[in-house]
């Protein structure tokens, strides 16, 4: 039996570094959502277990010996065949490889009946895979093991810009100037409105943002960019970069904007796609 899993682009709305742990980890409140738009995992159980990567993004992971995908099977225990169809950029702060190997996750369970990891397990593979397990609206904190359901959010588009540069993420909290910023509000409003949600999200912050366009400002430009489209409600990076996104009210200023950014950057990876609800 074969079975494929969808592994959507995770968009950090905010992200507000609050601290650092002694061990070095930074801790982090965001709120974190999904974009209609990613990569997809495929397989069936098979043994020698091989993994495939295909799709537009698939040269980039071609160096790759052991990526998250291939961690992902081993902390399930289950030999498979898996294809994983590249769409999103690498190391661009929308979680792609973390997606991947919670698309994995899933697809393996489907697939074995066996049951998901622990939620150590989960969080050892990386920071964002037990946000992209949950795959809903949440707000995220700790070093990525704290997860709670956010208020029920509008029906928002997001275009997303990619200008190209893989940033390292080490790189960029290393650069941060403080890591004790103030956190998110302890109570979230019920936002009933895209332009309530980009109004909200305006009194918070990236704070990798200012770090990150340092190290690659071109990421300025592409905030520009997307600021500048008719219909935009806000811009901002999403987690460590380079990735930003626009928020928008609706489908067809998204896709204009979209259509309007590839032509003026035809380099650049840009999408637009609906933030994700969660299902019912």
């Amino acid at each position: 039996m074969a079975a494929t899993d969808f592994a959507p682009a995770k968009i950090n709305l905010c992200l507000h570094v609050t601290g650092r742990r002694a061990d070095g980890y930074h801790l982090l409140d965001s709120m974190v959502v999904f974009a209609g738009v990613g990569d997809r995992v495929s397989g069936t159980l098979a043994d020698p277990p091989s993994l495939a990567v295909t799709g537009p993004m698939a040269a980039s992971l071609s160096g790759e010996g052991d990526n998250l995908v291939l961690r992902a099977a081993r902390a399930m225990g289950v030999s498979a065949r898996i294809v994983l169809e590249k769409h999103l950029p690498v190391s661009s702060g929308i979680g792609g490889g973390s997606a991947d190997a919670a698309a994995t996750l899933r697809l393996l369970a489907r697939l074995s009946g066996r049951p998901l990891p622990d939620a150590a397990a989960v969080l050892a593979l990386g920071a964002d895979v037990p946000v992209c397990l949950a795959g809903r609206p949440l707000r995220m904190t700790g070093i990525g093991e704290g997860l709670a359901p956010l208020p029920p959010l509008p029906e928002a588009w997001l275009v997303l810009a990619n200008p190209g540069v893989a940033v390292a993420t080490p790189a960029i909290f290393r650069a941060l100037a403080r890591a004790d910023n103030a956190p998110l509000p302890r109570d979230l409003p019920r936002l009933k409105t895209a332009a309530e949600l980009a109004a909200f999200l305006m009194m918070q912050r990236n704070d990798l943002e200012p770090p990150a366009i340092t190290l690659e400002p071109v990421i300025a430009r592409v905030k520009e960019r997307l600021s500048a489209q008719a219909g935009c409600l806000m811009a901002r990076m999403s987690g460590s970069g380079a990735t930003c996104f626009g928020l928008f009210a609706d489908p067809l200023s998204a896709h204009a904007a979209a259509r309007a950014i590839r032509a003026a950057e035809p380099g650049w990876w840009v999408a637009d796609a609906p933030l994700l609800q969660p299902q019912s």
